[in-house]
């Protein structure tokens, strides 16, 4: 990698990212909107250059491209809860959007294009089941549908035109930079301040948690190991009902767990599982962080940054 454009990479994962890519010595060019989760402050001491723009559109993306040789496409809408009320912003950014970027690095012939995906994709799993690259899409809200819209155009761009782009799928991420409207972080804040935790509905759905850094290691192998057309699986295997992490989150803060319930999101997916044997064994990737670790990392982030998002 010589030169990457990494778009997103003012939020969440998008940060991490950042901090990764320019850690391999990359010059690494973020372009990122600076929406409500997308903050300059978290690539402060970052050595990357920022272009503030959308990935909808075309002039702002090609502009930023020029002279990469890699993209890692990681803008994305994602919470799911907000997509329940205002789908257009979802398909906008996440289907159109990756139409934008994906087009920009056909005409500008980037070598590879890494696209940064969900396990959301595959819908609700049962117990005991976790969903392989090739299982069938079954997205259950409007972000899972708009994370699978944007997969069906990596395929198309690359059948069409031939070009060398690739897949990751993630399990949930958590960490430092997190924006509050997520659960740890929401549960995080809650506790900080001596209040009850949301629980909505029952607390019974399964979420599979990956600290933030691990991803982004795997997502760094599978750049370096690159194989053409291959989809990634990236999982903590850290599957917790949202009761017990939030139980786990208060313990972490050391205060005991009061919830407040809510009540259950619409069409709450009950359980997300990724199988990533083949990925673990072809790129030589695992977790190495633990739950525990993970989360006092996290715990120690928002309490040394009490004002975020305030």
């Amino acid at each position: 990698m010589r030169r990457v454009l990494l778009t997103g990479g003012a939020g969440f994962i998008g940060s991490q990212l950042a901090r990764d890519l320019v850690g391999t010595g990359a010059e690494v060019v973020v372009l990122d909107k600076l929406t409500y989760a997308g903050r300059r402050e978290h690539l402060d001491g970052v050595d990357c250059s920022l272009v503030v723009g959308d990935v909808c559109d075309p002039r702002a993306v090609a502009a930023a491209m020029a002279g990469c040789d890699v993209v890692v496409h990681a803008a994305a809408e994602s919470h799911v809860v907000r997509s329940l009320e205002a789908a257009q912003a979802f398909l906008r950014t996440n289907v159109e959007g990756t139409r934008v970027v994906l087009e920009a690095a056909r005409r500008e012939r980037v070598e590879r294009v890494l696209h940064v995906s969900t396990d959301e994709v595959f819908g609700q799993v049962e117990d005991g089941v976790a969903c392989g690259e090739d299982a069938p899409l079954r997205p259950g809200n409007a972000y899972a549908a708009s994370k699978v819209g944007a997969e069906a155009l990596v395929h198309a761009w690359r059948h069409t035109h031939g070009m060398s782009v690739t897949i990751v799928r993630c399990t949930n991420n958590y960490g430092p930079r997190q924006h509050p409207e997520k659960a740890v972080p929401c549960w995080t804040r809650a506790a900080l301040g001596g209040g009850p935790l949301p629980i909505d509905g029952t607390g019974e759905a399964v979420r599979d948690w990956l600290y933030v850094e691990d991803f982004s290691r795997g997502v760094l192998a599978a750049l370096e190991g690159w194989r053409d057309a291959a989809t990634w699986h990236f999982a903590g295997w850290q599957h917790r009902t949202n009761q017990q992490m939030a139980e786990l989150v208060a313990d972490t803060v050391g205060v005991g767990a009061r919830f407040e319930r809510r009540p259950d999101r619409k069409g709450q997916d009950r359980r997300y599982a990724l199988a990533d044997r083949s990925t673990r064994e072809a790129l030589d990737w695992a977790p190495r962080v633990s739950l525990e670790e993970g989360l006092r990392r996290t715990v120690a982030w928002y309490r040394a940054h009490p004002d975020a998002w305030s």
